[in-house]
């Protein structure tokens, strides 16, 4: 189905959306840095992407029940098998995205679930700790002397990453919860998704405070007419960017007083797998389990394990890892099956020099986009990527934590009752996020913390007044 939506569309067309008001005229000409494919895009008006800070922004003083309300009515429209715009985005994105029509559409087909009335909630009531701040000055006594709070609405910039459609409902769900103004940077590999998003809230509701809250449009990352122009303290209070560290790198110039920079910076994965493995459970479906935390997104995503510390002897590790590359083959959710990417050039090369270098390393399965393992000691010097993950065999679980860093987002553990076992250790070193394994890829949103802080809360404008004395 996706192919033919775009069949005979030799330039795709890129809308932007401004305060809610949807732009469809071509007039500047893009070249996609992922694929070479002719975008066409409005021209941007730099005055109307900015909201006056003499002016409050539409949603600032709508109530959240309300919020919550719309975001929820949203989500009901965003089925994929009625939604134009988003078979769009999907159809399109096969042009400017590595993922695959399977991933994509799988993708999609799950965004309306971030707009459920038990996920929108959860995210606002556990980042805020009260939704009272939110809707209004709270009153606290503090040390015997009443202040007033409130948790202000933000004026924000986002620079989206395009590794997995899921970060545009991500970001739009926490911008509608914060009340504020948001401005977001659609990435060159993902053109459509935010748009279609605001497309469909703009149908839903066009007048709506959080319709016209949002604008989205492309424009290359680094153009200093624009970016000069607009980020700054005089117009939005934060940047939040996401993606490598050449994307955060360059947004972090922009930091200045009254200017903070939010980032959801390049992060790796691992999996922690005690002995049990060998014991019970077959191990072709702890493989599997383990599969589904590698093989996402192709492997792209933050939450994808990259590495594997594993429990056992020599013969148990070298079983596990041929019942991994099977398991890696196959099909789930959000990966490509069978039909996967290669290893990048550069680690094909690293691979042909390990595969001389047995039984210090041992390689498992072919560079043909089923998957592959490498199996050593310790682990290897690069990062694996491409459907290829580095097994390394450890005496004792905790012996993994040495190569934990504040770049460790997530870690699958196996069996899940070792967690308290290692979760302080993973902790300290700098670990994210500890679930049981084959969990990383299909956590549920709302109510959780997010690289190691609650994204609203830090969205907002926390303000303290106090109170005036009888």
């Amino acid at each position: 189905m996706l192919h033919e939506i775009i069949a005979d569309n030799d330039r795709l067309l890129v809308p932007h959306v401004i305060k809610g008001v949807v732009q469809l005229d071509g007039a500047v000409e893009h070249r996609s840095r992922a694929s070479g494919s002719t975008v066409m895009t409005p021209s941007i008006d730099l005055d109307s992407l900015i909201w006056p800070r003499s002016q409050p922004g539409p949603a600032f003083d709508t109530p959240l029940a309300e919020i919550v309300d719309f975001l929820v009515e949203v989500g009901k429209a965003l089925d994929f098998d009625r939604n134009i715009y988003l078979q769009e985005a999907a159809a399109y994105n096969l042009r400017c995205n590595s993922l695959g029509a399977r991933i994509l559409e799988n993708c999609y087909r799950d965004i309306a679930w971030f707009f459920t009335r038990d996920a929108v909630e959860a995210e606002a009531e556990q980042s805020l700790g009260s939704l009272d701040f939110l809707d209004g000055w709270a009153r606290r006594d503090i040390q015997g002397t009443a202040f007033d709070i409130r948790a202000f609405p933000p004026r924000m910039v986002h620079v989206l990453a395009g590794n997995a459609p899921i970060v545009p409902p991500v970001t739009i769900v926490r911008g509608a919860i914060s009340k504020g103004v948001h401005l977001l940077n659609m990435p060159s590999n993902d053109m459509f998704t935010a748009t279609a998003l605001l497309r469909t809230m703009a149908d839903v509701g066009p007048n709506h405070p959080v319709t016209r809250s949002f604008s989205a449009a492309y424009w290359r990352g680094g153009d200093v007419s624009i970016e000069n122009h607009i980020l700054r303290s005089q117009y939005f209070d934060k940047l939040a960017v996401w993606g490598g560290e050449a994307a955060v790198r360059h947004a972090m110039q922009y930091a200045a007083p009254g200017f903070e920079i939010m980032s959801f910076d390049p992060k790796v994965s691992i999996s922690l797998i005690g002995r049990e493995a060998f014991d019970g459970v077959p191990l072709a479906t702890i493989a599997e389990r383990s599969a589904a935390d590698i093989i996402a997104f192709n492997q792209d995503a933050c939450s994808c394990a990259r590495f594997q510390f594993i429990e056992g002897s020599d013969e148990e590790v070298d079983r596990y890892c041929e019942a991994l590359v099977e398991a890696m083959g196959q099909d789930i959710r959000y990966g490509a099956g069978p039909d996967g990417p290669l290893p990048p050039a550069m680690l094909i090369d690293e691979l042909d020099m390990l595969g001389n270098l047995e039984p210090i390393y041992r390689l498992f399965g072919h560079p043909d986009g089923r998957g592959m393992v490498i199996r050593s000691s310790e682990p290897v010097s690069f990062n694996p990527g491409g459907k290829l993950v580095n097994v390394v065999a450890v005496d004792r679980l905790s012996d993994a934590i040495q190569h934990v860093t504040v770049a460790t987002q997530s870690v699958g553990v196996y069996p899940p009752f070792r967690i308290a076992e290692v979760r302080d250790g993973l902790s300290s070193a700098g670990a994210q996020r500890i679930v049981g394994l084959g969990n990383i890829n299909t956590g549920k949103f709302g109510g959780l913390p997010h690289d190691g802080g609650w994204p609203v809360h830090k969205m907002m404008h926390w303000v303290v007044t106090e109170a005036a004395k009888d």
